[in-house]
């Protein structure tokens, strides 16, 4: 039977990198509820595009798509689904919100698990939702040529029930416990759930669900505003690299938890970053919304597009930013590259 010990410290997890990694996340932290403290109209917007960044990017992760516009009508229940892709993606969408409304009420343990699995296919109902996998899986990958190859061979059903009440056992013994920073740990259980591999499919879209409502219980409710899945799905390469290599010699326990905690850890860091770049100018120097538009020309190289502005300022209006486009272009500030649906635009040179 699979065994986890969560209460024994890692060594291997004591480097210089992943411990820089936890003390700024520690500091990010700490400054989070400052950050929170902005205009509620500014964390509503940011929160309404999180939804759709997250829920479109943990599906393009496992290769299901719909389009832009399908995705914001679906998000805002402003459509039903109309294809299989569509369906997984609005039961995504509803135990994601399950998720963000409910996090502090939801105990982990494997029958919540089984519960936020059978959510997930609500709008597309499958005999396996909500059910432990009924035969032993691989997962594979596919080369640059289409060749698939197994990865890694996943536990096996029959012993898969047992190992995840194990895995949920390990978890909250360590937490309550609190020796070990609960990043790690978190980091730890998602890798350990990746390789038991408990269902036939859906694996990977609750296993970046599972990641968001343990890093709430502990604090770090920075994902309702940036979008984690949207980092993973950015640095898709590494995330499959940084698997793999936790996960060679799993079954014999000999694998290393460091490459994926790393992985984890960075994809949050930068979550917080993203979140400090968007509200700093707002919460900390109160800058003006075209001011805003102009701090942004000034901290970030290269060219930005009017999409880029209003993706990362979801509060302010098209309107409002095409004037202080207009106004930082007559006043020469920036310069206009590109036509049409390349437009774009970069400071000059001081």
């Amino acid at each position: 039977m699979r065994e986890f010990n969560y209460r024994a410290i890692d060594a291997e997890l004591m480097t210089p990198e992943i411990m820089n990694l936890v003390a700024a996340l520690h500091e990010h932290k700490g400054r989070q509820a400052q950050f929170l403290a902005a205009k509620a109209d500014v964390l509503e917007a940011l929160l309404r595009v999180a939804k759709i960044q997250s829920t479109g990017a943990s599906n393009r992760i496992e290769g299901i798509f719909t389009s832009e516009a399908r995705l914001e009508q679906l998000v805002a229940h402003n459509a039903e689904p109309l294809t299989r892709d569509e369906a997984e993606i609005a039961g995504y969408r509803e135990v994601l919100s399950t998720i963000h409304e409910n996090y502090a009420h939801i105990a982990l343990s494997p029958n919540v698990i089984l519960q936020l699995h059978r959510d997930l296919y609500a709008f597309h109902p499958l005999a396996f939702a909500g059910k432990y996998k009924n035969q032993d899986n691989v997962i594979e990958e596919e080369d640059e040529s289409g060749r698939r190859r197994v990865r890694f061979k996943a536990l096996s059903a029959f012993a898969t029930p047992q190992a995840l009440a194990s895995l949920c056992e390990a978890y909250h013994s360590a937490i309550s416990e609190g020796r070990i920073d609960p990043l790690l740990l978190i980091a730890k259980f998602v890798l350990d759930f990746l390789c038991i591999h408990p269902f036939n499919d859906g694996n990977g879209r609750l296993s970046r669900l599972l990641t968001l409502l343990l890093l709430y219980q502990q604090g770090y409710t920075v994902g309702k505003y940036i979008s984690l899945e949207a980092i993973i799905e950015r640095s898709k390469e590494s995330y499959y690299e940084s698997l793999r290599q936790s996960s060679q010699g799993w079954h014999e326990v000999r694998h290393s938890y460091q490459p994926f905690v790393a992985y984890q850890l960075g994809v949050l860091l930068k979550a917080y970053k993203d979140f400090a770049a968007r509200l700093e100018p707002i919460v900390v120097t109160k800058l003006g919304k075209a001011d805003r538009v102009r701090e942004m020309f000034a901290r970030q190289l290269g060219k930005i597009s009017k999409t880029d502005i209003m993706r990362c300022c979801p509060d302010i209006s098209v309107t409002t930013i095409e004037k202080a486009l207009a106004d930082l272009l007559r006043e020469g500030y920036i310069k206009k590259v590109g036509s049409g649906r390349a437009t774009a635009y970069v400071r000059r040179p001081i």
